[in-house]
């Protein structure tokens, strides 16, 4: 990682501080424990139950959980999971006051590095904690010395540390040298172009041409032109004979995006092509020789499409010899420091910008966001953050507005004593709307209330923008 694009998170490591989930179903015990911890610089969250704390690791970042292993009637064996499965780099020390060995056998194997009894030693504590961190750190860095050397075999924009993302390039490394068609699945803006270019240089193929091709921005007479090519007449402004991307990609890979949009007539001649390994212009009945290795990526659930007959189950089976699946980028949230730092340092250098890095109040924000939009939408965010800001560190302030949270009504904004509640609700709404850039969906979201609700309110208490009003007249 660049100097440039360090976080502030990573600061905080470098300096053995830590932010620290400490759960125990005795809230005194808890906080005993915080505390101690706190005195020697660390933050601590406390959470008294299982499912309190599961909530605090998917909203709050955290580097060490310390937990009881017996809450209430919950077993803390299942917190350790839980904070495994949203980062597998989260420290666990478990405390207990009615473990056995048997049982702190079982802790470890689930990921915990160490092992407490009740009570608890708080200098012992403080030292465990220096250790698990140290820890910590040394396997993210053995990750991240791990993720260069894939990097040199060609998968360097394959970004991510969650287990799901490490089992996905084991994956390509298996299939990517062979010639077997792949399909891979994914939302929009997961990056499935990406893993189809892995798969191209790394495999036989490499050194010949990559043809991508979106089959959902192409009606159906231009795509069957653009995949299968025309002879010179074959229709109206067809004044020349052109090669479709079969001929283009041959001796190469052939990437066919949004492939389950494709109506049932092209998806019968591209049958056919791949059966017979030969292409057929438009216009001709002379049959084109053609190698092509085909990738195919979709958004949409294949099977389903079977189910409503718009898609052809042979087709289905002849483009799925191999399948791969991109998870969302909500569901790898642990995957977003990394891809942050990357879009920053990328960023910084295109706009000719130096930061610092980001904060850690920042990260949060983007680490808690949905990103319906994917790795694409998250991409676009910091691009516009390293534009607008003119801070060297970036922060919560500089997140596009509709990423930012919602805060609430800020108690500064004084009004005076006999204010109607017509006069607050229409302030409440006006900030509101402030605070979202005008995002009347968010607003409401915010609000609590429906969109026309929203709209209504907004017309009875003139909320509504010059724009707005020009348009109304």
């Amino acid at each position: 990682m660049s100097d440039q694009a360090r976080t502030a998170e990573s600061a905080d490591r470098e300096k053995h501080t830590a932010r620290i989930l400490v759960v125990d179903d005795q809230a005194a015990h808890a906080e005993l424990l915080a505390e101690a911890l706190v005195s020697v610089g660390h933050e601590c969250i406390v959470a008294t139950s299982v499912d309190g704390a599961k909530e605090r690791l998917r909203e709050e970042g955290v580097d060490i959980v310390i937990t009881d292993l017996v809450l209430g009637d919950r077993d803390g064996l299942d917190l350790i999971r839980e904070a495994q499965s949203i980062d597998p780099f989260i420290a666990v020390v478990v405390v207990t006051g009615y473990g056995t060995v048997e049982t702190a056998v079982e802790a470890m194997q689930l990921g915990a590095v160490d092992y407490l009894r009740k009570p608890v030693d708080l200098t012992g504590l403080r030292i465990r904690v220096e250790r698990a961190l140290e820890g910590a750190a040394l396997r993210r860095r053995a990750d991240q010395l791990e993720r260069t050397i894939d990097d040199r075999f060609g998968f360097e924009g394959i970004i991510g540390s969650s287990h799901v993302m490490h089992a996905i390039v084991q994956k390509l490394k298996q299939v990517a040298p062979t010639d077997a068609s792949i399909l891979i699945l994914g939302e929009s803006g997961t990056g499935k172009e990406l893993i189809a270019k892995a798969i191209h240089a790394n495999s036989r193929r490499k050194g010949n041409v990559f043809v991508p091709l979106n089959c959902a921005a192409l009606g159906e007479g231009v795509l069957e032109s653009e995949l299968f090519g025309h002879e010179r007449g074959a229709f109206t402004g067809a004044s020349s004979l052109r090669k479709g991307r079969f001929e283009h990609a041959n001796d190469g890979t052939l990437f066919l995006d949004e492939v389950g949009d494709i109506t049932t007539t092209v998806q019968v001649k591209l049958l056919r092509v791949l059966e017979e390994g030969e292409v057929v212009r438009m216009g001709s009945n002379d049959p084109v020789p053609i190698n092509v290795r085909l990738i195919c990526a979709t958004h949409r659930d294949l099977r389903k499409r079977i189910e409503e007959e718009q898609f052809r189950e042979d087709l289905f089976y002849r483009i799925n010899v191999v399948t791969i699946e991109i998870p969302p980028l909500r569901d790898r949230t642990v995957d977003i420091p990394l891809l942050v730092n990357h879009f920053l340092e990328d960023y910084s250098r295109i706009h000719d910008k130096i930061f610092e890095g980001i904060s850690r109040e920042a990260l949060r924000v983007l680490t808690a966001y949905s990103w319906p939009g994917n790795v694409r939408e998250l991409k676009n965010a910091i691009e516009n953050m390293v534009v607008t800001s003119r801070e060297q560190v970036l922060d919560v302030d500089d997140l596009p507005g509709h990423i930012r949270p919602h805060q609430p009504f800020d108690s500064s904004r004084s009004l005076p004593v006999g204010t109607t509640i017509q006069e607050m609700e229409r302030e409440l709404i006006r900030a509101t709307l402030e605070f979202v850039d005008g995002n009347r969906r968010k607003a409401a979201e915010s609000l609590g209330i429906g969109e026309r609700t929203l709209y209504r309110k907004i017309g009875e208490y003139d909320l509504r923008t010059e724009g707005e009003e020009s348009a109304a007249k």
